[in-house]
């Protein structure tokens, strides 16, 4: 295989290969292989991975706690989610990969990584492409519940036995995929240190250089995603021209959908003739993103939406219906209520409306993003929750 059968970089843009979808608009897959709190639509502590995993295991016991975790990751998302998010007219996912369920410290977990390839054989038989998004890197990178850190610190950096794993993980990932055209991106680390960490972004630098020459030694052909620090916002003392097929991702939340809140990023594609990506940018309303989206098409910046599905909020495309006694569970989690009885059959009827077949559909959100429009079977009532055709 050639460069030219990867998706990579041509001057400030991202190319597709000859036959495929351009790289231009995507869908983030959070909730599914790293969990967080409140896709649970939970407050308090149970917000990490991690967390949620001990908050089932105190509900229902470690066995049936693990039993739960493993029909979860199986039902979240399938080739349907997949089928539907290519249907709408994205052309690529985001993957969120959490390191603790995919490596050991040393190899590949194979019952973990075979999510990761299911995933991709979907996004292959759709037509579409995948992002794998180091979403939770060993040790944590962050230090918040997003990278499911153990001691809440980004000890990816800080911890040699940790940055060492994290070059690992990514040369072996590279073996495994060098040659899987589906794959559009490797994105390196998803967020990296927060504001009150920036002492580190020395260290980050460190790690972006050796992890690109850990994967190139691996795979001379992926486009890489270099993500800016303080989530993923800045870029200073990572400025720089990192690959020759690199690109730079910024997320945007919560601020004025302008392009002087972007010019930053604007000028950084002007001065290092790199591609901008927006790849994740989300959770807010319908208005703002009609706006935000806009912007980012407006300058030719791929985006990509967060994310898919989550229980019971209305920010997202599909909305996973609530288990009949879930406040039982929030209230416990949140330490304001007492032990849920039968918290098994809460935890059975979970997973039965994560299937995408049991999901309501929020039409009004895909319709609020340029070149994306819910399937047409979907009865649509503008802001108004509306049941997927297939319930």
């Amino acid at each position: 295989m050639t460069g030219q059968d990867y998706y990579r970089r041509e001057g400030d843009r991202i190319r597709a290969p000859e036959g495929a979808l351009p790289f231009e608009r995507g869908m983030g897959l959070g909730g599914w292989l790293l969990p967080e709190g409140y896709m649970w639509d939970l407050e308090g502590p149970a917000d990490s991975p991690r967390r949620m995993e001990q908050l089932v295991a105190e509900l229902i016991g470690p066995v049936t706690g693990a039993e739960f975790w493993e029909e979860y990751r199986a039902r979240f998302i399938t080739a349907q989610d997949i089928a539907e998010i290519a249907a709408a007219g994205f052309d690529h996912v985001r993957l969120p990969m959490n390191a603790r369920g995919i490596f050991d410290g040393d190899e590949l977990i194979e019952e973990g990584i075979a999510h990761v390839d299911r995933a991709i054989s979907w996004c292959r038989e759709a037509g579409i492409s995948c992002v794998l998004d180091l979403h939770g890197a060993p040790g944590g990178q962050t230090g918040a519940n997003i990278d499911d850190s153990p001691h809440r610190l980004p000890e990816l950096f800080t911890d040699p036995a940790a940055y060492r794993q994290g070059l690992r993980l990514w040369e072996l990932l590279a073996q495994r995929y060098a040659e899987e055209t589906t794959v559009s991106a490797y994105d390196l680390l998803n967020e990296p240190l927060p504001q009150k960490h920036e002492s580190l972004v020395p260290r980050l630098a460190d790690f972006y250089r050796d992890v690109i020459a850990v994967i190139r030694a691996e795979d001379p052909h992926h486009l890489l995603s270099i993500e800016g620090w303080n989530w993923a916002t800045r870029f200073e003392g990572i400025d720089r021209l990192w690959d020759e097929n690199a690109c730079l991702h910024f997320h945007k939340y919560w601020s004025e959908p302008t392009t002087r809140s972007i010019q930053q990023y604007l000028d950084l594609r002007e001065r290092l003739g790199l591609p901008l990506w927006m790849g994740e940018s989300g959770e807010n309303d319908d208005r703002w993103y009609a706006e935000a989206f806009s912007l980012f098409a407006q300058h030719g910046i791929p985006w990509t939406f967060w994310t898919w599905k989550k229980i019971d909020r209305d920010t997202s495309p599909r909305i996973i219906p609530s288990p009949d006694r879930w406040e039982e569970i929030r209230q416990f989690a949140a330490g304001r209520g007492p032990r849920p009885p039968r918290a098994h059959e809460i935890f059975e009827q979970l997973l039965e409306n994560v299937a995408a077949s049991r999901c309501t559909v929020r039409a009004a959100v895909l319709d609020a993003l340029p070149g994306i429009a819910a399937a047409p079977s979907v009865h649509r009532i503008p802001g108004v929750l509306q049941e997927g055709a297939n319930r």
